[in-house]
């Protein structure tokens, strides 16, 4: 009875590979599909698959066709409706395109290619190219990450880590030790057989013969290789310092911030949140909602609390150095913080604020991010962080007037930094 073994890599999930595929090779139409319908959404469906669409000019195959080259003779049908030189009109709209509004009765044409893409192929592809900057290892009290190393070669090991080459060498050398006198005893004997042949009696010339056939044979006895010679990789699990980061998110809850202006913010964090809990494993989230007051809140609170009132802004900078100084030591975590605000605070708080940055935060933190969220002209707050901006390098400050700017400004915040 014959048995067919299908040993190629993914044999029962050729399906999945196909799709990964398909993703890489239509990478750059499915990211702009994704940036554009990203500002559709609400806060509550960022952690959910999209229905991609891709036109169909996009997806064709490419062909080959004859070129015009040589000469032909060609006899084509002629035709009632054109005549040489006439000019085709362009179909109007809705004729066979799949899409319009117009009833049409000609006309063909191909619908858009659409598709639904998971969770995990979602984020990939909408947090790719990000990172967050100045990321740097630190020392930790526990390791949990390991890397496996090789430690050299072993005698002794699985089929799967045998070194070929090394075990190949060690073979030769072991060779060369064990017959390299015979080797040379039987060069010298053959050359002297050759040349002196003539001169030599037969008695002579049997007697080579044999010592020359006996070396051979001891030669041939040498095993071409032998478990004595073979060589495995050895490795070994190297504990790696785990990378510690945490991150502050600053919102602003004051009356000044509308429902709208509110839902933008929450859409920017939370649009944060699922980078961090995506892209890195060692991330504390510290969430911090402030009007007169500042509180630290867990995330159910700081996403979906109704609290108001007016706004101080420097109460949440200075309960964000408090909890600093007494939780998360620079020497061991990687500190990062987004501040999200409307930019209206209270007249004498904005240069205390700056003081804060200036003197205690910012020196620090590996970076801060402070997102101003208004249609209106920038005030106090915004002029005294723009001085900021210029003499630190890890501050930096975007504007966000529509929902449609969220995406964007977050990729130019924490986009890739190239060396």
């Amino acid at each position: 009875m014959s048995r067919l073994i299908d040993r190629r890599q993914w044999s029962k999930g050729k399906s999945t590979v196909n799709r990964q595929r398909f993703l890489r090779r239509y990478k750059s139409q499915i990211k702009k599909a994704i940036s554009e319908q990203i500002n559709k959404r609400s806060v509550t469906d960022l952690d959910s698959g999209e229905n991609i669409s891709i036109p169909s000019r996009d997806i064709r195959e490419p062909t080959f066709r004859n070129g015009d080259g040589g000469v032909r003779e060609r006899v084509y049908p002629g035709n009632k409706e054109f005549i040489t030189g006439d000019r085709i009109k362009r179909p109007l709209s809705g004729e066979g395109k799949g899409q319009g509004r117009r009833a049409s009765d000609s006309g063909e044409g191909q619908d858009e290619f659409k598709f639904e893409i998971s969770k995990d192929e979602y984020l990939d592809l909408l947090f790719e190219d990000l990172e967050l900057p100045r990321l740097t290892t630190t020392q930790s009290k526990k390791t949990e990450r390991f890397k496996t190393v090789r430690a050299g070669y072993k005698t002794e090991g699985v089929p799967a880590n045998l070194s070929v080459i090394r075990s190949l060498r060690g073979a030769l050398a072991r060779r060369i030790a064990l017959s390299g006198e015979s080797r040379r005893n039987l060069r010298e004997l053959t050359e002297a057989l050759e040349q002196d042949e003539e001169n030599l009696s037969e008695q002579e010339r049997e007697e080579m013969r044999l010592q020359i056939e006996e070396l051979r044979q001891r030669i041939a006895k040498v095993p071409f290789i032998d478990t004595f010679d073979l060589r495995f990789h050895s490795f070994v699990k190297q504990p790696m310092p785990a990378t510690q980061a945490v991150m502050f998110c600053l919102m602003d809850v004051s009356g000044s911030m509308d429902q709208a202006t509110k839902d933008m913010a929450k859409r920017f964090f939370l649009l944060l949140y699922l980078f961090l809990s995506k892209t890195y494993k060692h991330v504390n989230v510290v969430f911090i909602r402030h009007h007169t007051q500042a509180k630290e809140v867990d995330e159910q609170e700081f996403f979906y609390s109704q609290e108001t009132g007016g706004t101080v802004v420097s109460s949440a900078l200075k309960l964000m150095d408090e909890i600093i100084r007494a939780r998360y030591s620079p020497a061991l975590w990687n500190i990062y913080a987004a501040q999200a605000s409307d930019g209206d605070n209270w007249g004498d708080d904005s240069p205390i604020c700056q003081d804060l940055l200036a003197q205690r935060i910012l020196p620090v933190v590996k970076y801060y991010s402070y997102i101003e969220i208004t249609k209106r002209n920038h005030q106090s707050l915004w002029e005294h962080y723009a001085e900021l901006a210029g003499e630190f390098k890890n501050f930096a400050m975007q504007q966000i007037e529509e929902p449609e700017d969220i995406y964007p400004v977050f990729r130019e915040l924490f986009k890739k930094q190239h060396a």
